[in-house]
């Protein structure tokens, strides 16, 4: 037996770093952090923390070497030096190929397509004319994503005509080699199947939740979602196929749409998700103590929800406004649970979560939405 426990390292120290790292303060571990900046959310709290660039391999490497694994809060790493980290030795979970797929939605709907899971039609796009070509044969509006760097409804364009194409391709950076085009799909709910897997193929598969999006932004999250069983079963099967096809290691959500009484898939990500916050209370074990565990080749905890109804709603700015200055108003809501991620303020960004546990999903919803609406808004009204 090791006479000290693993040390795992988190790249990023964001707010999944920061509930990962509560996370491993029950587990009596101690996480390393690499941050960007001493002031980033994990980093405040944090008793171990590496400042640096993740995009730098020097500073990844010298980072690693204090670790027994590697893992994640975001995608924005270099994929080519996180695999000559594993060439070296290093352990990396998820793994550096399975890092580059999160990254790519171009490479995530090639290799979903191929693999035969379902996703929207869609083309990798040559230039202007493939886009307008793709048009023609599915119809306008199509969705147009950036292949790289995209998130919080950044980097996907709604696009209903072929002159706004030719202006978007015109305008961004690598023109339509850095796009992926998918047919515009009228989607009825938005879901998320989160799955933690082991090295060894051990998994834990959630409930399947609803994610209520406004702006491409999650404002709510509800569990377990509201749809029928057989397409609940199904989005926790293809939760599971897929990270068995990708070989995932930690926690991976996946993104799916509802459209026409089926399931399409959206996107990935590797890493804990703001689909997974409401476990921390909801769920016998939370998605961020099941990323560690699985990443440290440790037995999955239970996943099952401890009440029959959940809801998560997230504290978005609304100005530069603090959301603590309101927080005892928001604690008189009965049965609330706040988190609170200690970033400065600015519109639109997402400053923390409540979460409301109960028997009635409609009323729960409506506490968690209470105690957000009072950490939002100035004046506590």
């Amino acid at each position: 037996m090791a006479d000290s426990p693993p040390v795992p390292g988190i790249v990023g120290a964001g707010q999944l770093a920061r509930m990962t790292y509560q996370a491993g303060i029950s587990l009596g571990l101690t996480v390393r952090l690499l941050a960007g900046s001493p002031d980033e959310s994990a980093a405040r709290i944090a008793r171990d923390v590496v400042v640096g660039a993740p995009t730098s391999a020097p500073d990844l490497a010298a980072f690693v070497a204090g670790c027994d694994v590697l893992t994640f809060d975001h995608e924005l790493v270099d994929a080519g030096h996180l695999a000559a980290l594993e060439r070296a030795g290093h352990c990396l979970r998820p793994g550096a190929d399975t890092v580059a797929l999160a990254q790519n939605k171009r490479r995530q709907r090639v290799e979903l397509s191929e693999h035969g899971f379902p996703v929207p039609p869609f083309r990798v796009p040559a230039d202007l004319a493939t886009i307008e070509r793709f048009a023609a044969e599915h119809g306008w509006p199509v969705v147009l994503k950036a292949v790289q760097g995209g998130y919080d409804g950044r980097g996907v364009w709604v696009v209903n005509d072929a002159a706004t194409a030719a202006a978007l391709v015109r305008d961004l950076p690598g023109g339509a080699g850095n796009l992926l085009v998918e047919a515009w799909v009228p989607i009825e709910r938005e879901v998320a199947a989160l799955v933690a897997r082991r090295p060894g193929g051990q998994t834990a598969s959630y409930p399947v939740v609803e994610t209520v999006q406004v702006d491409g932004i999650c404002h709510e999250v509800l569990a377990p979602a509201p749809i029928e069983p057989g397409l609940t079963a199904e989005a926790q099967r293809l939760g599971l196929a897929i990270a068995e096809a990708i070989g995932v290691t930690g926690i991976l959500a996946v993104e799916l749409f509802v459209a026409g009484g089926r399931l399409l898939v959206n996107e990935l990500a590797t890493r804990p998700h703001n689909s997974g916050h409401y476990s921390i209370e909801g769920c016998v074990t939370s998605q961020f103590e099941n990323h560690l565990r699985a990443v440290l080749d440790w037995p999955l905890g239970d996943p099952s929800l401890v009440v029959p109804a959940v809801a998560t709603v997230n504290v978005l700015g609304r100005s530069t406004f603090d959301p603590r200055v309101f927080l005892p108003q928001a604690l008189e809501v009965p049965g609330v649970h706040v988190h609170l991620y200690d970033k400065p303020a600015r519109a639109g960004r997402k400053l923390g979560h409540v979460t409301a546990t109960g028997h009635d999903p409609a009323e729960a919803r409506a506490r968690a939405r209470r105690a957000a609406d009072l950490l939002a808004a100035e004046g506590g009204a």
